[in-house]
């Protein structure tokens, strides 16, 4: 009979050995993808001063040096440089809605992979990456560090998390949790299906202070029924069950009509807040969109 212990090793590595694979395909992914579209896609924290020189034609006169100019009896301009250092933060639900159609591990692979993918690129540019968890009035922060190794364990923390049961998807919450926990700026990826309402003003404000980027992990069986006939579903967040007629085309018709109109209103609070967002579809390849993400994002700037 194995002991607690042992279970717990083998857990452990098993574990590991998740995170190894996740590791290996996201490296791959994220050095043939992103190869200088992050660095095109994000800013930095600013302009620093880099040195005065001589000045030449087409120069802009607003930054003439003017002390330097008059010592040395010859126009010189002071030059600047973007500084690069990013702290790039995931917003990670993991509320109970994150449950609906597919199963627990299916949730944390994608979420972790998608993770892996864009910590990488974040770490092969020499940016902070750290994490939130949330779901409903739960929430733990991994403050940003540098570095393969701290992205690696955020990853692992992904893949270990828990889905509570009974936790509503609470964005409101998670984002001014966001604003409470970083003080300075930072790129903030919202990974979520973002099953909840009331949280555009949330939404804009978290993006006044940093670069919020919406990410939605779509799960397709929201958008249709499996015609399956008589179906109990049950609502993870609220425990409520019903039965469904999945072959009825009525039932079919307004549960496709209840989804649309979810995604429209995602779509309008993300343009009237000012962010970005990028529906990922579950099952289906997340690059694509992610791709015309930074692309987008690279035009805008």
């Amino acid at each position: 009979m194995q002991s607690s212990q042992d279970m717990a090793n083998k857990e452990l590595k098993e574990l590991l050995k998740r995170v190894r694979k996740i590791e290996i395909k996201a490296r791959g992914l994220s050095n043939q993808l992103f190869s200088g579209q992050y660095h095109a896609a994000f800013k930095g924290l600013g302009m620093s001063f880099s040195e005065v020189r001589a000045y030449q034609f087409g120069d802009d006169v607003r930054f003439i040096d003017w002390n330097v100019t008059a010592r040395l009896n010859e126009p010189h301009v002071k030059v600047f440089e973007e500084e690069r250092e990013l702290s790039v933060v995931f917003l990670l639900d993991i509320s109970s809605s994150m449950r609906f159609g597919a199963s627990d591990d299916q949730f944390r692979e994608r979420m972790a992979e998608i993770l892996c993918v864009l910590s990488f690129a974040a770490v092969q540019n020499n940016d902070k990456v750290g994490a939130i968890f949330f779901s409903g009035d739960q929430k733990s922060f991994i403050p940003p560090a540098k570095g393969k190794g701290h992205a690696m364990r955020i990853v692992r923390d992904v893949l270990a998390a828990p889905l509570p049961e009974g936790e509503a998807t609470n964005l409101s919450e998670g984002l001014a949790f966001l604003n409470r926990a970083l003080r300075k700026k930072a790129t903030v990826f919202v990974l979520s299906d973002f099953l909840d309402k009331g949280f555009e003003l949330a939404l804009r404000l978290a993006n006044q202070k940093h670069d919020i980027i919406a990410l939605q992990l779509e799960d397709l069986s929201l958008s249709q029924l499996p015609k399956v006939g008589l179906l109990k579903i049950k609502d993870p967040e609220t425990g409520k069950t019903q039965w469904l007629n999945t072959k009825s085309k009525r039932t079919q018709r307004e549960w496709g009509r209840h989804f649309a109109s979810h995604q429209k209103e995602l779509i309008r609070s993300c343009k009237a807040a000012g962010v970005d967002l990028a529906i990922l579809p579950g099952h289906l390849d997340y690059i694509k969109p992610l791709k015309q993400l930074f692309r987008k994002r690279e035009m805008m700037r």
